[in-house]
C-alpha cells in the first residue's frame, strides 16, 4: 500500500483540534481544560519538529510550568495577551511577541491566560530523542521514550 502524499498547503483552522486535551496523567490533565491544539506539522509528515496552533480560553494554560532537557521550544503570539511565567517572573505578552526556551537551560515556563479574551499562538518544538521534563511546581517528572511520554512522581513512583 502506498503512503499518502502529504498536502502542499492547508488552512490551519481546517485542521481539527486534537481530541485528547493532554498527555498528562490525572490530576494534571484536567488542569489543561481551556486549551485547544491544532497539530499543524503532522499532516505534512514532519518528524524533526512539531508545530501547534494553540488557543487558550480565559483561565487556560499552555502546560504545567516545565523545562526540557533536550528539546528547544518557541512560541509566537498571534492574538491576545497571555502571561509568560518563567523562573525570572511574569511577563505579559502581546501579538507579535515571541519567546524561546533553549533545551537544558532549566528555565521552567508556561503561558497562562489571565485575560477575558482567547489567546492564540504558534508553538514550535523539536522532537529530540531522550528528552526529559521537570515540573518545579508539581509532583511530576517526565521522560520521552519510544515516541511516548512516561510520567512519574518526583520520587520515581509511576502515575
Amino acid at each position: 500500500m502506498a503512503t499518502p502524499t502529504p498536502p502542499t498547503a492547508v488552512l490551519a483552522t481546517d485542521i481539527p483540534v486534537r481530541t485528547r486535551p493532554s498527555v498528562y496523567p490525572e490530576p494534571f490533565a484536567t488542569r489543561m481544560a481551556g486549551r485547544a491544539k491544532r497539530v499543524l506539522g503532522d499532516p505534512f509528515g514532519l518528524v524533526n519538529f512539531g508545530v501547534n496552533l494553540t488557543t487558550l480560553a480565559p483561565g487556560g494554560m499552555s502546560a504545567l510550568r516545565h523545562a526540557h532537557s533536550k528539546q528547544d521550544e518557541f512560541v509566537y503570539i498571534l492574538h491576545g495577551h497571555p502571561t509568560l511565567v518563567t523562573d525570572a517572573g511574569r511577563t505579559v505578552l502581546a501579538p507579535g511577541m515571541c519567546a524561546g526556551f533553549r533545551a537544558g537551560s532549566g528555565d521552567a515556563h508556561h503561558l497562562v491566560n489571565e485575560s477575558d479574551q482567547d489567546v492564540t499562538y504558534l508553538e514550535v518544538g523539536d522532537r529530540s530523542a531522550g528528552d526529559a521534563a521537570t515540573y518545579p511546581d508539581d509532583d511530576l517528572q517526565a521522560l520521552a521514550a519510544e515516541d511516548k511520554w512516561r510520567f512519574a512522581h518526583k520520587d520515581g513512583r509511576p502515575y
